[in-house]
């Protein structure tokens, strides 16, 4: 462990590079622990573990972890990514506090670090003003989903469901009547999913990582990586994979077949993983992403009146944003990225 930044002044005191990752599993979201850093660093990242003290308005000092991944971009050239980071102690305030650590990775992390990418975990104001520092540029795109709903868990399952809207509990109850089974399967089953998920993806012209990315995930123990396939009569209709950590519970990934849709397979797959959550000891049942908002005119509009229709707090986070190190290699790469979203949008409509 070396102590590579240490200053008597703003809130960031001291920020310490450890070569143990397992030190980020203190964090509270999944995607700041060791866990996510060891996976990621298995396609492309490498994972860098640090602690930060930090001074709070009372003047007290508390440690907290810090995940950066970092990746090539070209020979000489990378960017680095803190995905949902910092974690800040109550009392910090988070707009100096992440300027202060955006100027600090800078000097720490390899030379031909082109920017660093944050992805803060704060909620936004009821404007959705992320009221963030002037030095940061909001991304082309994010790469964590800022709008989620969140289900509390910690309420009896019979308040769960009478909070979900009436439609859904019919259809829950459909699901069983018609014979829809719902089991939790082994990871040897994964390439099951993997068929259903190669399917939605050529139905609903979304992407996908390749099969060896979704069978790394179930070779970890911690956090419990769970595989739920929703069946009828012998068929496989549609699966979700779900992680349960502590006191989250996240919903990652859903597919589903083409055949018997109107058996509702979805919604006994998500009544399931969340009984399974409580009962498991989470306190939250997070759907992992929705649009901004309602708008009937989005291409993942059925995705927001899906999720939102169990219930649930609607949160919005600021998204990805960027603080350039290098600025001129920076705004080539926008470019790029913009030549690269504008060209996915145009497929999508399509």
């Amino acid at each position: 462990m070396q102590n590579l930044t240490q200053n008597g002044e703003g809130f960031l005191r001291e920020l310490t590079r450890t070569a143990d990752l397992s030190v980020c599993d203190q964090a509270a979201s999944f995607l700041q622990s060791g866990f996510w850093g060891s996976f990621k660093a298995q396609f492309g990242w490498e994972a860098y573990a640090f602690l930060a003290v930090w001074k709070t308005e009372a003047s007290q000092q508390k440690e907290k972890p810090l995940l950066v991944l970092r990746r090539r971009l070209a020979p000489g050239f990378a960017l680095a990514y803190v995905p949902w980071g910092p974690e800040l102690p109550a009392g910090v305030p988070f707009q100096p506090a992440l300027e202060e650590l955006a100027k600090r990775l800078k000097v720490e992390l390899p030379k031909g670090t082109v920017f660093i990418r944050f992805d803060p975990p704060w909620l936004l104001d009821e404007n959705k003003n992320a009221a963030m520092p002037s030095s940061f540029i909001r991304a082309e795109a994010d790469i964590q989903p800022p709008d989620t709903v969140i289900l509390d868990l910690t309420q009896p399952m019979e308040s769960i469901i009478e909070q979900m809207k009436p439609k859904w509990r019919y259809n829950c109850r459909l699901a069983s009547k018609k014979g829809v089974k719902v089991r939790q399967v082994e990871k040897s089953e994964i390439i099951v999913f993997y068929d259903l998920l190669k399917e939605t993806s050529k139905r609903d012209r979304i992407a996908i990582h390749g099969f060896d990315y979704y069978e790394a995930l179930f070779e970890n123990e911690m956090p419990e990586i769970r595989l739920y396939l929703a069946e009828h009569d012998g068929d496989i209709l549609a699966g979700i994979v779900t992680l349960f950590r502590g006191v989250e519970a996240v919903y990652l990934y859903g597919a589903s077949s083409d055949i018997k849709r109107n058996l509702m397979p979805a919604y006994a797959l998500q009544l399931k993983a969340i009984e399974d959550a409580k009962n498991y000891g989470c306190k939250n049942y997070d759907f992992f992403g929705i649009p901004p908002e309602k708008d009937e005119s989005h291409s993942m509009s059925g995705l927001y009146q899906f999720k939102t229709g169990f219930g649930g707090k609607i949160i919005h986070r600021p998204g990805s944003w960027d603080f350039p190190n290098r600025y001129i290699v920076y705004r080539l790469f926008r470019i790029a990225e913009n030549f690269r979203s504008t060209i996915k949008k145009l497929r999508k409509r399509r």
